[in-house]
């Protein structure tokens, strides 16, 4: 139930945010926020991370289909708080990138994404894959920790037997 409700959430804030880059920022135009270390810029992505696969989106949108798949799935038995956070962000970003794909011009299955957190020049980047990379270190985290995803289970405990009484006398 939690990773629902914070994938929601994150997916919300996501579709937000592009939102709000659309109707304020100039497409491909630089606003600096620190320099050239961060700012904001427009842009939109048909591809993946750094715009790779940019020819294939419909792939793209089909992986991120079985991406967030998966992730529903394997949240359903998680139950340790970590798992939870990691896994709610993942599946968030994931919905988002994928609502993107579907619903974003230039048509069905083919959307771009829309980016505008410029790192640098390096890469421009929205809130999803802040919480996509985010949720992955969580887990990396998790699993460093030898957390199981499923939360600690109760130790199952033999019954008592009650034996009879014996009398030494």
């Amino acid at each position: 139930m939690l990773i629902g409700v914070q994938a929601l959430v994150w997916a919300i804030v996501d579709q937000w945010s592009k939102w709000w880059a659309e109707s304020s920022l100039t497409y491909a135009e630089y606003i600096p926020i620190w320099g050239d270390l961060f700012g904001f810029r427009l842009v939109y992505n048909p591809g993946a991370a750094f715009g790779i696969g940019a020819g294939f989106t419909w792939i793209l949108t089909i992986i991120a289909a079985v991406a967030v798949v998966g992730l529903i799935w394997f949240s359903l038995s998680s139950r340790q708080w970590l798992w939870v956070v990691g896994l709610g962000a993942m599946t968030g970003g994931a919905m988002s990138h994928l609502g993107d794909r579907l619903f974003r011009d230039p048509g069905f299955a083919v959307g771009h994404i829309v980016d505008f957190f410029d790192y640098a020049g390096f890469f421009v980047g929205n809130v999803a894959d802040i919480a996509l990379v985010g949720g992955a270190i969580i887990l990396v985290l998790a699993t460093l920790l030898g957390l199981p995803r499923e939360g600690i289970a109760p130790q199952a405990t033999e019954p008592e037997t009650s034996e009879p009484e014996t009398s030494d006398a």
